[in-house]
């Protein structure tokens, strides 16, 4: 990374978005609830869509403003809609498949991304952690899926958070409601890192400056390969990633890198 930060900082109500030394920070600006409308769903998509191929943009940090880093879907919004001639399935159905096309970007992304969660992470909004990569919290941040509370079953959420949860610990969450504490998601799996809210950005900082400084290629190739194989057979994941590490090894960022290490130097990484 250059040794000066070159920062930009836009403003996509109701997202601010920051860029510095190949860290984009976008921050869910809609306090108090910062929860996924419509708006708040499509300005994220659409900021981490603009970077997919942007080479000055090594990794993601999402994180919030607030006592609340995103409640979820904005029920207010939807239940607007309930009075619309078809009781609102129209307006359903364009909410639940553009959160799941959200998740799916994020999930899909070449660049790893990382929630920094200050604060509540609720329904959907715990659906955003579990669909990062790497997830931080304060020591004071709680999650939940509470849908069962007011008879709406956490489906689309479940997706993300079975596939970071045990299944046990995944069930207890949707089928009680109840708040979680950092400590408990940290045992259960859904966050990686628990600290103090004075050094949570540092934190989340860190753990993206230690990845912005690996290869983009390998970052890329190795996040595709690490969800792709998840889905996969044990003996098909084995096939799929020995093709990858081969063409992994034909990638000039890989001679370099083997090259720097066994000359003892720093590689130079040309993202090839």
């Amino acid at each position: 990374m250059a040794d000066t930060a070159a920062v930009q900082e836009t403003i996509e109500a109701p997202v601010a978005v920051s860029e510095a030394d190949g860290i984009l920070q976008l921050t869910l600006a809609s306090p108090p609830a910062n929860a996924l409308s419509i708006a708040m769903m499509e300005a994220l998509k659409g900021a981490l869509e603009r970077v997919r191929d942007d080479d000055a943009v090594r990794v993601i940090v999402l994180r919030s403003e607030g006592k609340v880093f995103c409640a979820g879907h904005d029920l207010k919004e939807l239940t607007a809609h309930r009075a619309d001639a078809d009781r609102g399935r129209e307006f359903f159905e364009e909410t639940m498949r553009l959160c799941s096309s959200l998740m799916q970007t994020i999930v899909r992304h070449p660049k790893p991304v990382i929630a920094e969660v200050s604060g509540v992470a609720t329904a959907a909004g715990c659906q955003l952690v579990a669909s990062c990569d790497l997830a931080v919290a304060g020591e004071t941040a709680r999650f939940a899926t509470p849908g069962v509370n007011i008879g709406l079953f956490c489906s689309t959420p479940m997706v993300a958070l079975s596939r970071n949860v045990s299944r046990k610990h995944a069930m207890e969450m949707l089928l009680t409601g109840e708040m979680i504490d950092a400590q408990t998601a940290l045992t259960f799996g859904l966050v990686n890192r628990v600290v103090p809210q004075g050094i949570l950005n540092q934190t989340a900082m860190n753990f993206a400056q230690t990845i912005a400084s690996k290869s983009p290629l390998t970052l890329k190739i190795g996040k595709e390969a690490f969800y792709a194989q998840a889905e996969m057979a044990l003996s098909q994941a084995y096939d799929y990633t020995v093709r990858v590490m081969v063409e992994n090894m034909m990638a000039r960022d890989a001679e370099e890198g083997i090259g720097a290490f066994i000359e003892k130097r720093a590689p130079e990484w040309q993202g090839k």
